[in-house]
């Protein structure tokens, strides 16, 4: 599930993104989020491993984007953070011999993917860029 793992990295981008010419340290980066920088090391690795963030090492090191915030789409955010569907499925196993019980999960991750889709095609229309402007205009 989704969860809060995308507005954390919408956030950390969307730093990075105004901050452009500069490398911002992972206590830079907590700050905002008012959060532990372990959290932030973890999500910039994350963001890393897929390309978006580079990192260097030292005393003026720090996080940066590796491509334009406007070659950014929150699509490609959703895909990177998305375990497994936005929503889950109950944790306790259905009864196989109830009717519903056994079909529900079978019914549900068709539903499931038609909503993660839509969701995606939504992100889709919205560049890095043009989220993060929201936040200085």
């Amino acid at each position: 599930m989704v969860k809060s793992k995308f507005a954390i990295s919408v956030h950390i981008l969307s730093l990075l993104s105004l901050s452009e010419s500069e490398w911002l340290s992972s206590d830079i980066i907590a700050r905002s989020l008012n959060t532990n920088p372990a959290l932030v090391r973890k999500e910039l690795a994350a963001l890393k491993e897929a390309g978006l963030v580079e990192g260097k090492e030292g005393k003026n090191g720090g996080s940066r984007l590796t491509k334009p915030a406007n070659n950014i789409y929150l699509s490609d955010v959703f895909q990177i953070v998305k375990e497994n569907h936005i929503f889950g499925f109950s944790p306790n196993l259905p009864n196989p011999v109830c009717l519903v019980g056994r079909n529900i999960n079978g019914a549900l991750e068709g539903l499931f993917e038609t909503i993660d889709q839509a969701v995606y095609e939504k992100l889709k229309d919205t560049t890095l860029a043009e989220f993060s402007a929201r936040l200085v205009s």
